[in-house]
């Protein structure tokens, strides 16, 4: 009986002391990472401001570019590199030629290679202002790529090829792009921006996935707003869109907004005007009161709510203001021919800025 006591106690000794090794070792190890990751994090050598020539071709990943930083001796390891720019949802680099140091830092890095001169020369730029509908943008694309507006036009309206880009942009295009209400199932989506191409005629699907990808990467920046607020691109994109066309250079983006927001709390219909031309297919200054009458699930006059989708391409300032309206009473604005937007809490205020504002012609 003693011996087998003695065992006992030798055991749960024995238990111990691995458990206790065991415990280091992976304490050791868990430590060792994060110091590890620490210093990775930190510049080569913060004395050495010696500046090296560091080349990033055209279409480098950023798993190539950690490579070459790496090899340069810029930065001490390159998959560290990558999981910071991931986690930090960092893009827009560009191909060039750049001076950097090791006494860089990995944020300092990154900013230097937004801003790299372009090894070789655009063949092309194409520049989509904003508030620009489908149409319009087609027509840019056709006249800076040689092609025929028709051509372009049916691509972008092709339903095999907006099912193959859904397939490519899966948390962007999302199904509510196909509901059977909207007119233009890419409306809204391609970001007003300069978009620099490098061959003379590239396909039109590379040009659309330029702007796609930019409009990725845009909302990429809002993902966490969006998700508490719970909007998806295509409620986002079309809230946006609806404020970009009412906005003029003097608006106050997040009152226009509000008024938005506060109609559809309210129970009110939307009533703006450019959904109702949107709906006409038109483009002309004022709506008059017969195509108040057009029958459109994009009529805000007639339906409430927001419309199907997107009537334009809206920019980020819109995209900001649909994500934080100011909190105001306001369910009526009114642009005047100055540019000035006035806002007012009841339809007699609202007709009362109307009658001294708004002359017929």
């Amino acid at each position: 009986m003693m011996e087998r006591q003695s065992e006992a106690k030798v055991v749960r000794k024995i238990v111990l002391i691995v458990s206790m090794i065991i415990f280091l070792l992976m304490g050791a190890v868990v430590g060792g990472g994060y110091f590890y990751i620490k210093s990775a994090m930190k510049p080569v050598d913060p004395n050495d401001k010696h500046e090296k020539k560091v080349t990033i071709p055209i279409g480098s990943s950023v798993t190539g570019i950690g490579q070459i930083l790496e090899e340069k001796g810029i930065i001490k390891d390159a998959k560290v590199f990558k999981y910071y720019v991931k986690f930090k949802n960092e893009a827009d680099f560009m191909a060039g030629n750049y001076k950097l140091t090791p006494a860089m830092t990995i944020p300092e890095i990154i900013s230097r290679l937004k801003t790299g001169k372009l090894l070789q020369n655009a063949a092309f730029k194409i520049t989509i202002p904003e508030g620009k509908q489908l149409k319009q943008i087609a027509d840019i694309i056709a006249e800076k790529t040689n092609r025929g507006h028709d051509e372009v036009w049916a691509q972008l309206n092709d339903p095999a090829f907006v099912k193959s880009l859904m397939e490519k942009y899966p948390d962007l295009l999302t199904d509510e792009i196909l509901n059977k209400d909207v007119i233009y199932p890419l409306e809204g989506y391609l970001f007003p921006a300069t978009y620099s191409f490098y061959e003379e005629k590239p396909s039109i699907e590379k040009v659309v996935m330029e702007m796609l990808d930019k409009t990725k990467s845009v909302l990429n920046g809002y993902e966490t707003q969006m998700s508490e607020q719970k909007v998806s691109p295509h409620k986002l994109l079309t809230m946006a869109s609806l404020i970009e066309e009412e906005a003029t250079e003097k608006a106050d983006r997040e009152t226009i907004a509000s008024v938005f927001y506060n109609r559809v709390q309210a129970g009110m219909p939307l009533q703006t005007d450019p959904t109702v031309l949107y709906a006409t297919g038109k483009h002309k200054e004022r709506v008059l009161y017969e195509d108040l009458k057009v029958e459109s699930p994009y009529n805000t006059y007639k339906y409430k709510g927001l419309p199907p989708g997107p009537i334009a391409s809206s920019g980020t300032m819109s995209i900001e203001a649909a994500l934080n309206p100011k909190k105001t009473d306001f369910l009526y604005f009114l642009a005047t021919a100055e540019g000035d937007v006035i806002f007012t809490k009841t339809l007699s205020e609202h007709n009362k800025q109307k009658a001294e504002h708004i002359t017929d012609k």
